[in-house]
């Protein structure tokens, strides 16, 4: 059974920095993403990660100020946001596609991150 348990949310000013970490057990797939949802909107992608090359991938709205990144001896993947924005506030979730790829499958609890003006 896979778990991911995300943290490092929390209240930080505009301009400011947060990393947030998810950690994963059991067997996932190739490839961890972190998404969002602000109340009243649905649920965006923000980045993603594969394990095995490092390659990433950023949605438009966050690239050049948010760096995803992973641990594989740790299982953990990370997601360093410097030069935060008010729109940046939401629920953040961690999120795992299952072995042979496909769709996202495996989702965290979510981490809030609240940035203030």
């Amino acid at each position: 059974q896979v778990h991911l348990v995300e943290s490092g949310g929390g209240l930080v000013q505009a301009g400011g920095s947060l990393r947030l970490s998810c950690a994963a057990s059991g067997r996932t797939g190739s490839a961890m993403g972190w998404f969002r949802q602000a109340p009243g909107k649905e649920r965006e992608f923000v980045a993603s990660i594969i394990w095995s090359s490092g390659i990433t991938g950023y949605a438009d709205s966050v690239k050049g100020r948010f760096t995803i990144s992973r641990d594989n001896a740790k299982n953990t993947v990370y997601l360093q946001m410097n030069s935060l924005k008010s729109e940046d506030t939401a629920a953040y979730y961690c999120a795992a596609n299952p072995p042979g790829g496909g769709t996202w499958s495996y989702w965290g609890q979510g981490t809030q991150v609240t940035v203030s003006s």
